[in-house]
């Protein structure tokens, strides 16, 4: 039976539950990934014909339920879970992962926080919500429905509203229309920016929607400056500014120093030869072109639990964009030793500062490392980590155990230089 308390409604529409599930476009080697599937309405449609199903059931009834129902299917597993709190770090080595939700009204945008923020490891996904929340989702400027959670979504994924949804596809009749969207993840239409900045901005400027913005924002740097940059009003609220003028004000109000490098092709590196001698100077772009012998470090933060910090680089860098690195990663300035280049990479690309760093191992020049001598250091942290948007994308937290199978399923996903520091970190 349906709980009340829970906001329960099933879908039993097996035309609807198939459309729905056609739309995922998933195959053979896809994981999909269904928030709140019930009786198994839309799970059905799709054990079989992908390579896993990871189940994520609130309900206790339910998640019971659905270990007996697939018992026989080994692509099958169920997690009694609290969607808003299930940690989805551990679907990373899944990939590819698709993701499908008939969504509670109540939680369905917490919900979509935690699964599909930056970063994630999803490449598509399906949700029904109400009609409502569907259109907040797909909204544009200047209209009620856009807003924090709009803005949260579409500066992350491209939202398509497909079809509304009846209320007598369910039981129980809900009182009101459902609808399902399709989310595509956005590619570099959008310039790199800080995405915590980004939701900070929204939510200041959101407060008080009917209200100007500018003194909602910080003080920090000229709200005259602001509108100047990204084409806005002086008068403007925040419901009138696009996703790519909110993402401009982002990158404006960023003060990290380095926000819009990448990487700098004129820096000097020193060349050096087997014996890690310097034998002459070059640019970056030259080292890299040439695949002259150089110097890079690598650094392993980790913190109290025992976890990695991961970096994802950028998709703008010029080497290994949009993969997962070590926590910090550089070159050496021409002159500059290995632990002093550690400690400098540490505070430009995660913000650490005051924390020491050991050495553990060196790796010699070979294709993996970019034809770069590498010095491996570890260092202890438990902080926030405050990176570069140019060159790092996201930073990730995770368990060595994870990350090892994680690794072993999908070289693909990481830089090459890193797999050779945890080759070596791991004793390999």
């Amino acid at each position: 039976m349906p709980s009340r308390q829970l906001g329960q409604n099933f879908l039993c529409d097996p035309n609807m539950a198939r459309w729905i599930t056609d739309q995922l476009d998933a195959g053979p080697e896809d994981t999909v990934v269904e928030v709140g599937p019930g009786t198994g309405a839309l799970t059905g449609h799709l054990v079989g014909k992908v390579k896993r199903m990871v189940l994520v059931e609130f309900d206790s009834r339910l998640a019971a339920w659905l270990r007996e129902r697939f018992a026989d299917e080994p692509s099958v597993e169920v997690h009694h879970a609290d969607a808003v709190k299930f940690d989805a770090r551990v679907l990373f080595q899944h990939r590819p992962v698709k993701f499908l939700g008939n969504l509670p009204y109540s939680c369905g945008g917490a919900i979509l926080r935690n699964f599909l923020s930056r970063p994630n490891p999803f490449e598509r996904a399906v949700v029904m919500l109400q009609k409502e929340v569907i259109e907040r989702l797909a909204a544009g400027p200047r209209t009620k429905e856009y807003g924090v959670l709009t803005l949260r979504v579409q500066s992350e994924w491209t939202v398509r509203s497909l079809r509304t949804v009846p209320p007598e596809a369910f039981h129980p009749r809900p009182q009101i229309d459902s609808s399902v969207a399709l989310l595509l993840p956005r590619g570099v239409d959008l310039p790199a920016f800080d995405a915590r900045r980004f939701d900070e901005l929204i939510r200041r400027g959101f407060a008080q929607r009917r209200k100007q913005m500018g003194k909602s924002m910080p003080e920090s740097r000229s709200w005259e400056a602001a509108c100047e940059e990204v084409g806005a009003a002086l008068t403007a609220r925040a419901e009138e500014l696009s996703l790519a003028q909110w993402v401009g004000l982002a990158r404006f109000y960023d003060e990290h120093p380095l926000r819009d490098v990448p990487q700098r092709g004129e820096e000097i590196f020193d060349v050096v030869n087997e014996a890690d001698e310097v034998t002459g100077q070059a640019t970056r772009s030259e080292v890299h072109a040439r695949g002259l012998l150089h110097r890079a470090v690598h650094v392993f933060v980790v913190n109290r639990h025992g976890e990695l910090l991961l970096q994802k680089r950028s998709r703008f860098k010029d080497v290994h964009p949009g993969v997962w690195d070590s926590s910090v990663a550089g070159h050496l300035d021409a002159g500059e030793d290995y632990a002093d280049a550690a400690l400098r990479e540490m505070e430009e690309e995660m913000g650490v500062v005051g924390v020491a760093a050991e050495e553990i191992g060196r790796i010699a020049p070979c294709e993996g490392t970019g034809w770069e001598h590498v010095r491996l250091f570890l260092a202890r942290w438990d902080g926030v980590p405050r990176f570069p948007c140019a060159e790092v994308e996201a930073a990730l937290w995770m368990k060595p155990d994870e990350l090892e199978k994680w690794i072993t399923a999908r070289p693909e996903d990481f830089a090459s230089g890193f797999l050779e520091c945890w080759k070596l970190a791991r004793g390999g």
